[in-house]
Order: C-alpha cells, then sequence, then structure tokens
C-alpha cells in the first residue's frame, strides 16, 4: 500500500443522484458527471432544503500525477474495512472520495488509524 496521505475535509455536504433517462443535468450546479448505459450519475452540493443521504468529502491536500498507484486503495481500503460505504469521483489530479455524512468521524478515525492526515 501506499504511504499516508493528507487528506482534507471539504466543507460542503453532496447529493449523488441517478437520472436514469438523462444524457446531461439542466442546470450546471453539478461537481461531477458519470454518462454510463443506465443513466447519468450527477454529484452536486447539497441544496440547504433537500432530504434524503446526504455525503461528505475527502479531498487529496497534496495532488498526484493519475500514474500513481494504490492512491485510492490507501484511502478506501481502511473505510472498506471498517464496512463505511463510499462513493468517489476522480479527477486528474486527486479523488473526491465521499462518506455518508453520519459516519464522517468514523471515517476520519478510520484514516487517521491508517496513517493518513487530516485537515478540516
Amino acid at each position: 500500500m501506499t504511504s499516508a496521505q493528507r487528506l482534507r475535509i471539504v466543507p460542503s455536504q453532496f447529493v449523488v443522484e441517478h437520472l436514469p433517462n438523462s444524457t446531461f443535468p439542466e442546470d450546471d450546479e453539478w461537481i461531477a458527471l458519470v454518462r454510463a448505459p443506465e443513466g447519468l450519475t450527477v454529484i452536486r452540493e447539497a441544496p440547504a432544503w433537500i432530504e434524503g443521504e446526504l455525503w461528505k468529502g475527502f479531498y487529496s491536500a497534496s495532488p498526484s500525477s493519475p500514474n500513481a498507484t494504490g492512491q485510492l486503495a490507501a484511502v478506501v481500503g481502511p473505510l472498506a474495512a471498517a464496512a463505511i460505504p463510499v462513493f468517489v469521483a476522480s479527477t486528474y489530479h486527486a479523488d473526491l472520495v465521499l462518506v455518508p455524512s453520519h459516519r464522517l468521524e468514523e471515517a476520519s478515525d478510520a484514516l487517521r488509524d491508517a496513517g493518513h492526515r487530516i485537515a478540516e
């Protein structure tokens, strides 16, 4: 596994939506999009009025190359071991690893126990 990473907690809360009959959202309020045969997956900042599952994100405080190996596994591995679900959106430089908001503290503890440094 790779060495410990410096991660920061993204201040926003997010929602993950599945739009089965869309190829592009009607607005531009999204953070990440994935288009697949079963429809469109959209990650967006959660509006204040939203109900349902909210997610918090960990993001690398030090970007890496897309050729770096094991970066994502080093983060999701400890979360999987702690039975914490994740949803991931990758960028060219880093990964946004989302965990359910109500499990943020538990996720932070699992990542710290694995040697990662967490900044808020």
